[in-house]
């Protein structure tokens, strides 16, 4: 009675129905025996006792009585789909679960932002050692090397802004004023956000999926047993490179931007390169580059900090890995648009309109 021959005996075996006074299996006459055997015999067994006609095995072995009683502790109703509850209250358990999640990952993050600051400070006032080849490594990495793609990116976003504003202030005869726009909205705005945004998607996924790996492999646990701090060796230098060649990408981007503005204006409005930088100066002022530069280290800091932080929460599997790469993505662009509105309305309030 094995998976190989029992289909010989299924059929006739199922055609029986209980009657008489009883059945017996008699299994003495078995030379080989699987599950397959022990499942016909348990249900033959069971179909004819729930019917009020008494079963029994006899004279099987050992082996046989030890799968028998296996099958038969495993035969247990299973419903195909899980029972569906309430809507509302599945709904409301879900969101709730949610927000509750969410909490928790805003306290862990702050305890890590905690953590960071003071070494942070530590490493500032001295007591600390900034680990420089370290530092020199990830400036590189965040800086060098996002050049091309940067100042590509914010040279064709200058040519659009041009592009789009001169499509709108020629209806009104005002193509001169496209300089004011290009300026304003280069300077202040557009340049340091789409910079600290494609910065993000690169390096806070670089940073995550970096330090991630390192903790599947169990190497941050090695760095904590020897007397090391995970933050101190692998956050601090990423957290001060990028908040410096953040600051230093987003003026090269903007010059990008302007230069691709001014490029249009030239081309499609004959506004000689000399006179759009002479009415560049006059209508920008210099706080519209000092605000724009000083939101960069901001949005650096709070970009590695993400992506340190989701690299740092990785736990199980390579799987974990690439679900936190893409939160540090999501959050760390989510945080730089949010503060990129805080500080629209700070500096508005203070007078730098």
């Amino acid at each position: 009675m094995t998976m190989a021959t029992i289909g010989d005996i299924v059929t006739p075996l199922r055609a029986m129905t209980p009657a008489g006074n009883g059945l017996t299996v008699d299994l003495a006459g078995i030379t080989a025996f699987d599950t397959a055997g022990a499942w016909i015999v348990h249900r033959l067994v069971a179909d004819w006792t729930a019917a009020g006609v008494p079963a029994q095995v006899a004279n099987a072995s050992a082996e046989a009585e030890r799968l028998i009683a296996t099958v038969a502790a495993n035969d247990v109703p299973v419903t195909r789909r899980p029972p569906r509850g309430n809507a509302i209250i599945d709904r409301l358990s879900r969101i709730g679960g949610a927000i509750v999640a969410a909490a928790h990952n805003i306290g862990l993050f702050l305890a890590f932002l905690g953590q960071t600051l003071i070494v942070l400070f530590q490493t500032v006032f001295g007591r600390r050692k900034l680990r420089w080849n370290a530092f020199i490594h990830q400036c590189e990495a965040i800086g060098v090397s996002a050049l091309g793609i940067v100042g590509l990116l914010l040279f064709l976003v200058g040519i659009v802004v041009a592009q789009q504003g001169a499509v709108q202030l020629r209806q009104f005869g005002a193509d001169v004023f496209v300089v004011n726009l290009i300026g304003r909205s280069i300077a202040r705005e557009l340049g340091v956000l789409l910079t600290a945004i494609m910065v993000a998607g690169r390096s806070a996924s670089a940073f995550a999926a970096q330090i991630g790996s390192m903790k599947l492999n169990q190497e941050v646990d090695a760095l904590a047993t020897i007397g090391l701090s995970p933050i101190e060796v692998l956050v601090i230098p990423r957290v001060t490179a990028m908040a410096l060649m953040l600051t230093l990408l987003g003026f090269y981007g903007i010059v990008m931007a302007i230069l691709g503005g001014g490029l249009f204006a030239w081309v499609s409005l004959d506004i000689p390169p000399a006179s759009f930088i002479r009415r560049l100066q006059e209508v920008t002022p210099l706080s519209d580059l000092v605000i724009g530069l000083i939101k960069a280290p901001v949005f650096g800091l709070i970009i590695a900090m993400m992506g340190c932080f989701q690299g740092l929460q990785v736990t199980g599997n390579a799987e974990s890995v690439g679900e936190r790469t893409t939160r540090a993505v999501v959050e760390s662009i989510f945080a730089v648009i949010v503060l990129d509105a805080f500080f629209a309305v700070f500096f508005s309030a203070l007078g730098y309109n």
